[in-house]
């Protein structure tokens, strides 16, 4: 499960699909509907929050408002909870780990994504975040 830090806008049709999925997997193990990932590290910054349902529906939302400039057809439907909530913290080094990983995918996914991309030095986060100095997160593993 990869929950991206970095915008939804930065990957291919493949990466979206995946993390729609993957949100909504997250979703429900937040809503206790799941026997497996109950552990998964991901989560622990969503679960690290006063509302983790109105957290992770709040991220899902913004990949379906990119989704659905795309053209895509995600059922907005499967988001339980939606609303406001206030900017998480991302620290610097997560942003650029998981720049490199993307960038990466895209290399062998989609070379013309990777091309355009390859020289920002610079991404932007899920709306969801806001970029402080640091390193990798403590729940990432490498």
């Amino acid at each position: 499960m990869r929950l991206w830090s970095i915008n939804p806008k930065y990957l291919d049709s493949m990466g979206i699909v995946a993390l729609w999925r993957e949100g909504l997997l997250a979703q429900k193990v937040l809503l206790g509907e799941t026997k497996g990932y109950k552990l998964h590290p991901q989560l622990i910054r969503f679960r690290n929050t006063d509302d983790p349902v109105l957290a992770i529906g709040y991220y899902l939302n913004k990949v379906l408002d990119e989704a659905i400039q795309r053209g895509y057809n995600f059922d907005g439907s499967k988001v339980v909870k939606s609303g406001v909530f206030p900017k998480m913290f991302v620290q610097s080094g997560q942003i650029d780990y998981e720049w490199e990983h993307l960038l990466n995918k895209l290399k062998n996914r989609a070379p013309t994504l990777y091309e355009i991309n390859k020289c920002l030095i610079k991404p932007l986060p899920h709306p969801l975040f806001v970029i402080i100095p640091g390193g990798l997160e403590n729940w990432e593993r490498l």
